[in-house]
């Protein structure tokens, strides 16, 4: 077997579930799942509408590289999004669809690292965990930046050192963020470009919360447009990640795309090529009417923009928590108990179920910047997140009495 198996740990849900099963959850509530990121409103009937006209076409093989009419669809929407300049976007060498970002986060460090070279992964923490078992089953180690209040939970990307620097060869960066929600800004962005060039890696912007914001007028700038601003064209050494999951409530459709630079991108198909995983016509088809639509997403901002403002108002004071830049978490501190008791009591009293910080960091410096917070999702319907809130308030309330 390949030994960098044995250096994956356990998924956080895995954790979480043996966590909860040391203890019983009362019986006179209803079960509220705030702890797993998977939207729960409702996905646009025309999507559906588009798998059952086209569900005729699982009679066809897909391509690796996809439909042309859906790249080019996925083109002309970067650019819109991202205020490219016109044509920059090559639907030809740039764009790429995948079987949503999970996927595709994981097979591009297998396409992109060269293990020979003692190669280092840099990573923000906490981070999503696709991260780190990409990093390990490449043969590169990862390279943890931790991301705390003191600095806006950014990474101190100028506390890195440039030993690091040489040794990296690919940096995940996650804006906006998971769990946080903060999203990195264009002058950190360009400052990662020119050290992208200066010691030759590349970066994977994971931006599969882009469009879930709360300010209609500064949606959260994405990699490829501090690029257009530098006049990269060529997105040399960028490459973002999207998806319709959390944009369009599609996670069971596993629709996304990579997009960036065209010489990365020739190798990464050829990788996708062997790997074997074409996303299905009838999947296309249908993401192709998503990435078309933007009313559904501008719905999809409002109801997420409902539940965060009644339930900080609820917490307001009673939970320290803020409200975040983007996403749907909430990323809120566990005062003088741990994450972890934080997370069981809580289900076992409440019924409730948010996800440990530490299950989603790694120590770095002497350091898990996820103790002490709980990840809460706020996917539910509002009326649910309305529980949960007064659920928590209650629960906190009655450990501080």
């Amino acid at each position: 077997m390949n030994r960098d198996l044995e250096r994956l740990q356990p998924y956080p849900f895995e954790k979480l579930n043996a966590l909860k099963a040391q203890v019983s959850a009362p019986t006179d509530r209803a079960h509220i799942a705030l702890s797993i990121g998977e939207p729960k409103h409702e996905p646009p009937a025309f999507v559906l509408q588009s798998l059952s006209d086209n569900l005729n076409r699982v009679v066809n093989y897909p391509s690796t590289k996809g439909l042309p009419e859906l790249r080019e669809t996925i083109a002309q929407w970067l650019t819109r999004r991202f205020k490219l300049n016109p044509g920059s976007v090559d639907a030809e060498r740039h764009v790429l669809p995948v079987n949503g970002t999970r996927e595709a986060l994981f097979a591009f460090a297998q396409a992109v690292i060269d293990r020979t070279q003692n190669p280092l992964v840099v990573s923000p923490n906490p981070f999503y965990q696709i991260y780190e078992g990409a990093a390990f089953l490449a043969g590169a180690d990862p390279y943890f930046l931790n991301c705390e209040r003191e600095n806006d939970y950014l990474p101190d990307f100028d506390s890195v050192p440039a030993d690091v620097w040489q040794r990296c060869q690919l940096l995940f960066l996650c804006s906006p963020g998971n769990p946080t929600g903060t999203v990195v800004d264009t002058a950190t962005l360009k400052k990662l470009i020119a050290l992208a060039d200066q010691y030759d890696f590349v970066i994977a912007s994971d931006e599969c919360y882009s469009e879930l914001y709360f300010d209609e007028e500064q949606p959260p700038v994405g990699l490829l447009q501090a690029c257009a601003e530098l006049g990269r064209d060529d997105y040399r050494r960028c490459v973002v990640f999207h998806s319709l999951s959390k944009r369009s409530n599609l996670p069971g459709l596993r629709s996304g795309f990579v997009a960036g630079d065209a010489e990365v991108m020739e190798k990464f198909l050829l990788y996708r090529t062997y790997h074997g995983c074409a996303m299905p016509v009838t999947n296309q088809l249908a993401s192709i009417a998503a990435w078309n639509d933007e009313a559904h997403v501008k719905a999809n901002r409002d109801a997420y923009r409902a539940k965060f403002d009644a339930v900080l108002k609820i917490l307001d004071g009673i939970v320290d928590v803020e409200r975040p830049d983007a996403s749907f978490y909430l990323w809120a501190k566990t005062g003088n108990m741990s994450d972890v008791e934080f997370a069981q009591r809580l289900f076992a009293e409440q019924n409730i179920t948010v996800l440990p910080g530490r299950y989603i960091a790694r120590e770095a410096n002497g350091v898990n910047p996820g103790e002490n917070h709980v990840r809460m999702a706020l996917v539910a319907t509002v009326e649910e997140c309305v529980e949960a809130a007064e659920r928590i308030k209650q629960f906190v309330t009655q450990q501080s009495s």
